[in-house]
């Protein structure tokens, strides 16, 4: 199939995305959804843009496409994907976190099956130029021995936010993810773990300070804690017998060596992660290729959801 592809949204993401295609020197289409979200993002893009949404371009019935990109808002993620697959397209990059609810994942992952389609979950930050260097350097070192991350969110600005519903109720999944991804991604993923919880916000009732521990399915121990109505970032320290590589802020590497003190930045070439949002060049550069080394797949999030609703609960 000649190469064909659709931007389905027309917000921060989907501009983001459309940059990056621009610069890849790639044909494709923007679909967005309310007029004037739709005109900001021509003016911003200097690209052509279809309002009116996806189901009434799809009633159009355009040539199938190669590929999609959905960038649409959290709430619509779902459905935005279930109408690309029953249409018929099988190449789908998806915003994380893909979809929100325990059903949403099922039906999702019944429907990707069924339609023999592959869906693959954007979490950028897996390409980060840091990322890509770190990597090197565990190998280099004999692997992980142990990693730490928190995903602490800073509540004050995220409770006058605007949100549709469920997505604040479901910010851990939505938003804090990407630091979790991040960390598992290098570590390895849970192997087993004890989560624990206490307190909760009036937007997000289930919990807002978190801890646990555990060990990944590559032997490094690992732990983790974030709390929401204290201070704190988004951090990720890898260790080896060498090295320790924090990941803070998360777009840049610094390299603590066995037996000093110092912390460095690692002298390194971020230009695609400053010309572009940081990882979207590589992580969109591969999709396109059909190479889905390092990408999340939906089965891998559709099994890690249960590792996220552990973490978020306590429970699974």
């Amino acid at each position: 199939m000649k190469e064909n592809i659709w931007v389905v949204g027309a917000g921060p993401m989907a501009q983001d995305y459309v940059k990056v295609l621009q610069g890849l020197k790639r044909s494709f289409t923007v679909i967005g959804r309310g007029e004037e979200n739709s005109a900001k993002c021509a003016e911003k893009t200097g690209c052509a843009v279809i309002s009116g949404g996806l189901e009434k371009f799809l009633g159009g019935k355009p040539l199938l496409c190669s590929h999609a990109i959905v960038a649409v808002g959290v709430e619509k993620l779902y459905e935005t994907t279930c109408l690309l697959l029953e249409y018929g397209v099988k190449n789908i990059l998806l915003e994380k976190p893909g979809a929100l609810f325990s059903e949403q994942f099922d039906m999702l992952a019944s429907l990707t099956d069924r339609k023999s389609a592959d869906v693959l979950i954007a979490y950028n930050r897996r390409f980060y130029t840091a990322v890509k260097e770190a990597r090197k350097i565990i190998e280099d070192d004999g692997g992980v021995t142990s990693f730490n991350f928190e995903f602490t969110e800073w509540a004050h600005v995220i409770e006058p936010l605007q949100k549709a519903e469920g997505v604040k109720e479901n910010w851990f999944l939505c938003n804090s993810t990407h630091v979790v991804d991040l960390a598992f991604f290098l570590g390895g993923k849970p192997k087993n773990f004890c989560a624990f919880i206490s307190g909760g916000l009036d937007w997000h009732p289930s919990s807002s300070v978190f801890s646990g521990a555990g060990v990944s399915e590559n032997g490094a121990l690992f732990c983790y804690q974030a709390n929401w109505e204290s201070a704190g970032r988004w951090s990720v320290e890898v260790l080896t017998k060498e090295h320790r590589l924090v990941f803070r802020p998360m777009e840049k590497l610094q390299i603590q060596k066995r037996g000093s003190v110092s912390l460095e930045f690692a002298d390194i070439d971020y230009v695609l992660d400053t010309d572009y949002k940081p990882g979207l060049y590589l992580q969109t550069e591969r999709f396109l290729k059909g190479d889905k080394t390092d990408m999340c797949t939906f089965k891998e999030q559709y099994e890690m959801y249960r590792i996220y609703k552990k973490m978020v609960t306590g429970n699974v």
